[in-house]
């Protein structure tokens, strides 16, 4: 995600390997890549200053530990303090009161009407009853009434429009008078976007906010406009006291500026992040995911919590005796991959795990998952369950069946037997790596 960003942050870690001791010559060196790697990814420099005297202070200020090497510790420290920068824990949305209000704004084209029907399906996910109506408040952009009621209709929700209306105040007060009137819990205002120095368009979001009264008021930020996102919500909470931040289009090559200096600057959380183009990809701001993500360690927090969506504990606990046990067939692994579709893409799924490389750059086809797939579908329900060996004559079989080459069902065999053999290796595995922990012979690493 954070593309040149985390590169450096691999270069200059890897650098520190083999430093016997921190000192102020080293830690100056990597100081100085740190800040420089920084300021090239747009954050704001003040922030970078900041950030910079506290990695330093708590570097030089830590012991060296016994256990880890100099490089790990300040690693460690570095992670640290990107959590802290970021707001350390993740926050809630405050809304209590019933029927409660939450106010969109930012600039033009950071996603705000997309994020508004991203939001409503977010709140459904955590209360299928809640009852929801979107405002279409933006009557700047031609189209954004239209993406609403269409993004509404795909989420399931209520959008209140009125055509022909110029004013968004009297768009407000009608979904106001609906939301009392028909027992809605939650009104999501879609405004238009607009720029801190057109004073006409600030009025009248301070004129909504009035009105409104809104619990929540969402600062809508591009993670791709680096500083010029930040500068924008300080001006957007100098004027209309924003209650926090979601940061979008993380899902593409951004800089991470904005990641990293917004909070800072407005003193405001971050709350949400966007995270891709489908109406589900929008999940909590938590400042570890984020670290973890900007250092190149990938993101088991929100892995986790993808697993715990599709995957009851029950699943998990069989999966593992199965896997443990050897007793793992066909059937199980054409499950697996069924629940793995519904978390995502394979690769964005993998990009999550710590210590693999930089993804962009290798050819994962989704296509050969798909293949593997259909000569599965291919097999009769005595070969999915291993009960009869696949001699070469159903080997045939299975390729016609599923279109593909002979040589491509031999080669799915045999990875699946290979993964078969290494969760059958696991228990002799742990003994050795809890033998290894014991006499000291094993690296201890920071990733938390």
């Amino acid at each position: 995600m954070f593309g040149a960003l985390t590169e450096k942050f691999q270069q200059l870690f890897g650098s520190l390997t083999g430093k016997k001791t921190l000192t102020e010559d080293n830690i100056a060196d990597a100081i100085r890549e740190v800040r420089l790697a920084l300021l090239d990814a747009d954050v704001n420099y003040t922030v970078v200053s900041q950030f910079i005297k506290r990695v330093k202070e708590k570097a030089l200020g830590d012991k060296v530990l016994k256990s880890v090497s100099p490089g790990q510790q300040f690693i460690e420290v570095v992670h640290s303090q990107l959590i802290e920068l970021m707001g350390t824990e993740e926050v809630l949305l405050d809304l209590k009161k019933s029927p409660s209000v939450l106010m969109l704004c930012g600039l033009q084209g950071s996603g705000k009407t997309t994020h508004a029907a991203k939001l409503a399906r977010y709140m459904l996910k955590q209360d299928p009853k809640k009852k929801i109506l979107l405002a279409a408040c933006d009557l700047q952009r031609p189209a954004a009434v239209e993406q609403l009621k269409r993004l509404g209709s795909q989420v399931g929700v209520d959008v209140l429009s009125i055509e022909g209306e110029s004013s968004p105040r009297k768009v407000a007060l009608a979904a106001l008078d609906k939301v009392k009137k028909e027992g809605y819990d939650l009104l999501i205002v879609d405004t238009a976007g607009r720029l801190h120095l057109d004073e006409e368009l600030m009025l009248q979001l301070e004129d909504l906010k009035k009105l409104l009264d809104p619990q929540e008021i969402l600062f809508v930020a591009s993670a791709s406009t680096g500083q010029d996102a930040v500068k924008t919500a300080h001006e957007f909470d100098r004027r209309i006291s924003i209650t926090g931040t979601i940061l979008t289009m993380l899902d593409g090559n951004s800089r991470a500026g904005a990641a990293i200096s917004i909070r800072e600057v407005t003193g405001k959380p971050l709350k949400f992040e966007g995270i891709g183009e489908k109406i589900d990809d929008l999940q909590l701001f938590t400042p570890k995911s984020m670290a973890d993500r900007i250092l190149g360690m990938g993101d088991v927090v929100n892995l986790v919590r993808k697993a715990q969506e599709h995957f009851t504990e029950e699943e998990g606990k069989e999966l593992e005796k199965k896997l443990l046990k050897a007793s793992f067939t066909y059937n199980d692994y054409l499950k697996q991959m069924n629940m793995m579709k519904k978390m995502g893409s394979f690769k964005s799924l993998l990009k999550m795990l710590p210590g693999m490389p930089a993804l962009d750059e290798m050819n994962i086809d989704e296509k050969e998952f798909r293949k593997t797939e259909s000569m599965i579908l291919s097999m009769t329900l005595a070969e999915r369950d291993e009960k009869v060996e696949l001699v070469p004559s159903r080997r045939r079989r299975i390729a016609k069946g599923s279109g593909v080459d002979t040589d491509d069902v031999n080669r799915m065999i045999k990875s699946f037997k290979r993964m078969k053999q290494f969760f059958k290796d696991m228990p002799s595995l742990k003994k050795q790596f809890s033998k290894q922990q014991e006499t000291g012979k094993k690296e201890n690493f920071l990733w938390r």
